[in-house]
């Protein structure tokens, strides 16, 4: 049977066609991936798969056997947040919450391939993430705080 590994821990794919989105929330109980649009444009299910950003919402369950994932309940370590959780919690960058988890997501995405984005770099790697509260600004400087903190965590 094929598996796939969650935020570190193997579990096995069912059989079907459902989505990762599906499969992580009403099958594995990981309720941070949102569902939102359900066509893969408004990025409040993005995860990481083999540490790259990818919509769940779209992404067959069988198209990731052997994959990594991490959700959003994985970035954590057992004693501390993720940096760049640590930096949407210092600089209150979320209202309602519902597009949180791609916003974080895509930042961590971001910063693990670029350390050091410009404020262009981090609007383009957001800019198909929807958010309707209006905290962009804020999101913007919790992406520039976790490049702070993930330098001197280095």
């Amino acid at each position: 049977m094929p598996t796939l590994r969650v935020n570190g821990h193997p579990h096995a794919l069912p059989a079907g066609g459902a989505t990762l989105l599906h499969l992580l929330r009403n099958d594995l109980g990981l309720n941070s991936p949102k569902y939102g649009c359900g066509l893969g444009e408004c990025g409040a299910c993005t995860v990481l798969v083999d540490g790259m950003a990818a919509r769940a919402c779209v992404v067959p369950a069988q198209g990731v056997a052997g994959r990594h994932i991490t959700t959003l309940e994985g970035l954590r370590s057992a004693a501390a947040l993720h940096p760049v959780q640590q930096a949407f919690l210092e600089t209150q960058a979320a209202q309602c919450g519902y597009c949180l988890n791609g916003m974080v997501m895509m930042a961590v995405s971001l910063l693990q391939h670029n350390p050091q984005p410009s404020e262009a770099q981090i609007r383009a790697q957001l800019s198909h993430n929807l958010c309707r509260c209006g905290t962009h600004v804020e999101i913007l400087r919790a992406v520039q705080r976790a490049a702070v903190l993930l330098a001197e965590s280095a």
